[in-house]
């Protein structure tokens, strides 16, 4: 018998009547699956339930913030105390330098860092940050890495943009992008090409690691090292956008993984543990640029507020066992990591098995999984993601997952997530569900 969504549907038409389009970010609205989408009532460990009734496993997880899964009992109660105690002070709190110093820790090349409200606050901090240090004007960023919604990044930038199939933005203005310079991911020779042109007046390279907002596309051998030795060598600052691989595909995040040392990191999802928050951290000599230690002037009301610094402080030291970079599969983060794996072998075999094709990957406790359009095609951009993947297979393979239970991505361009509240009977269960899936696609 097929899910009852007869109440997700009636809050989904009260909802347009208020809000443009339904909803308060533009993924959530389903465009990329067709279909109206669910709409949440609760969340608990690995689960979550619809205003139907319905549970599933959630491998969305608020996009990745819940590395510990909904409503961890700690980060609850830490909340809780920190509510009874106040909400927001607009003044410095211990929590801001507790959370800070766990940071700083974990990632070992990073020396001071700064707070703010969401991913878009730190990129277009850190990139502020990088014109007001170097002197210069123009970035460079990926087709398909996206960066938050300021207008100067809304150039090629995956995600949502994607998905909804849009041109970059109306309403950014031309002399908004007039700095910003686009280069193809997993591309060197693209990027030295613009260094050749631009070399002298590039004040940063910013650049997701793991590209997450075209789906799951890992850099390629040679690839991230090779941007840090091209903007070293051209005066260039090397900006990691880790907000969402930031203590996602390790403790250290993908700079960690891959021992790279970007000059500047941005950071969110995880550092809130569910609650809104960003940061950019970097090298002190450039951090010192920052107001009020320098002339560079960034400021939010909200920022730091203590209920995000409690939630965050308690998810780090939670998932890797206070303070330390350790990614020991007995740590709440390394059990998650090992299920991710299993959860994408598994995926791998069943490709095998069915004979439809699948792309299937995981680094720490993100995957990705791409239906493609033909046998033996490799996604490793966002060109070859907009040419080789078929969303119309992933759409049908969306709903007869949320048919079975297992709630994913609501788009083929984003990567899922797994946390420690996920088990080995949750991951058996997916499996079970995606075979059965995977048969209905191919025999359909």
């Amino acid at each position: 018998m097929a899910k009852s969504l007869a109440r997700s549907k009636e809050l989904f038409s009260e909802a347009q009547r208020f809000l443009p389009g339904g909803v308060n970010s533009p993924v959530r609205a389903f465009r990329g699956v067709g279909g109206t989408p669910l709409f949440i009532e609760k969340g608990e460990g690995a689960s979550i339930w619809d205003a139907d009734g319905n549970r599933y496993i959630d491998y969305v997880l608020s996009w990745g913030p819940l590395l510990l899964g909904h409503a961890h009992p700690a980060v609850v109660a830490a909340l809780n105390e920190q509510a009874a105690r106040g909400t927001s002070f607009g003044a410095p709190t211990t929590l801001e330098t507790q959370l800070a110093e766990v940071v700083l820790a974990l990632m070992p090349g990073l020396e001071q860092v700064r707070f703010v409200n969401s991913g878009t606050e730190a990129t277009m901090s850190a990139l502020r940050l990088a014109r007001a240090y170097s002197g210069r004007n123009k970035i460079v960023k990926f087709s398909g890495c996206y960066h938050g919604h300021a207008d100067m990044l809304l150039v090629q930038a995956g995600s949502g943009v994607a998905t909804l199939g849009l041109p970059d933005s109306p309403g950014v203005p031309e002399s908004a992008t007039a700095s910003t310079l686009t280069a193809e991911y997993n591309d060197l020779d693209n990027i030295k090409a613009l260094f050749a042109a631009h070399g002298d007046d590039i004040a940063a390279v910013i650049v997701e690691p793991v590209a997450g907002n075209m789906g799951l596309v890992l850099p390629e051998p040679g690839y991230l090292e090779g941007l840090r030795k091209l903007t070293s060598e051209h005066g260039a600052l090397l900006i990691f956008d880790e907000v969402m691989t930031g203590f996602r595909v390790a403790p250290g995040g993908a700079q960690g993984l891959w021992g790279i040392d970007p000059d500047l990191t941005c950071l969110g999802k995880v550092i809130g543990g569910g609650l809104p928050v960003g940061a950019y951290a970097g090298k002190r000599t450039i951090m010192q640029t920052v107001a009020p230690a320098g002339p560079m002037y960034q400021a939010g009301t909200l920022s730091g507020n203590p209920l995000a610094m409690a939630a965050g402080l308690t998810t780090l030291q939670t998932a890797f066992a206070e303070n330390t970079s350790s990614a020991d599969q007995n740590t709440a983060f390394g059990q998650a990591a090992k299920l991710a794996e299993t959860l994408t072998d598994g995926m791998r075999g069943l490709a095998e098995e069915t004979g439809v094709s699948l792309q299937t990957g995981s680094v720490g406790t993100m995957f990705g999984c791409y239906f493609l359009r033909a046998p033996g095609q490799r996604i490793t951009s966002y060109a070859t993601a907009k040419q080789y993947a078929d969303t119309q297979r992933y759409a049908r393979f969306f709903w007869a997952m949320v048919e079975r239970g297992v709630y994913l991505a609501p788009s083929q361009f984003e990567a899922g997530f797994v946390s420690s509240a996920h088990g080995e009977a949750e991951i058996a269960a997916t499996l079970a569900a995606a075979r059965e899936a995977l048969l209905l696609i191919r025999d359909g």
